[in-house]
């Protein structure tokens, strides 16, 4: 019997094609608070040209199936990571801090001196991908998640001060984006 090949996700600038499939996956991963198909139209309506303030990426398997997606906000120097989703076969692959680097890099490109998120206070495996990164939990929004009135621990990385960290998660995760 052969083992399968695994094939190391593809990142890629998210487009409006991309939507229904990315629906999918949040309604999947994020039952009770699914965005909504005009959300994402409206994050990827800000994400193209010389006025874009939005990056948004998905993630491929090699059979074209979409696996993942990340999206980043910026306004001013201050730029806040919208989300970062992977499906379950794909967690502990490495995939979400390929996706949250290249978040991070997009809040270089656009200048910006802080990052910061907000994640649910359940989501463990999620708070600790960020303080790999160096975020750190700043406060509380309190019944942030609805309709399950769910907390949100609200983390920061300041990228001017400390911008050593970002650099070393780019550098030990090599990640490369197709666009």
């Amino acid at each position: 019997m052969t083992e399968p090949t695994t094939v190391t996700p593809r990142l890629r600038e998210m487009r409006w094609w991309d939507i229904d499939p990315v629906l999918e996956l949040e309604k999947a991963l994020f039952p009770e608070d699914a965005w909504s198909r005009g959300m994402f139209w409206s994050e990827l309506a800000h994400s193209r040209g010389p006025e874009a303030t939005r990056r948004y990426l998905v993630a491929e398997d090699g059979d074209g199936r979409l696996v993942g997606y990340a999206g980043l906000a910026s306004s001013g120097d201050l730029a806040d990571v919208q989300t970062i989703a992977v499906a379950r076969d794909h967690w502990g692959t490495g995939l979400g801090a390929r996706l949250l680097t290249e978040l991070l890099r997009a809040a270089t490109d656009f200048d910006c001196a802080e990052v910061l998120l907000e994640c649910r206070i359940d989501n463990v495996r999620a708070q600790k991908l960020y303080e790999r990164f160096g975020f750190e939990a700043i406060g509380f929004r309190r019944g942030y998640y609805q309709p399950g009135n769910v907390d949100a621990l609200v983390m920061r990385l300041t990228t001017a001060a400390d911008s050593g960290s970002a650099a070393r998660a780019n550098s030990e995760q090599g990640t490369e984006i197709n666009g």
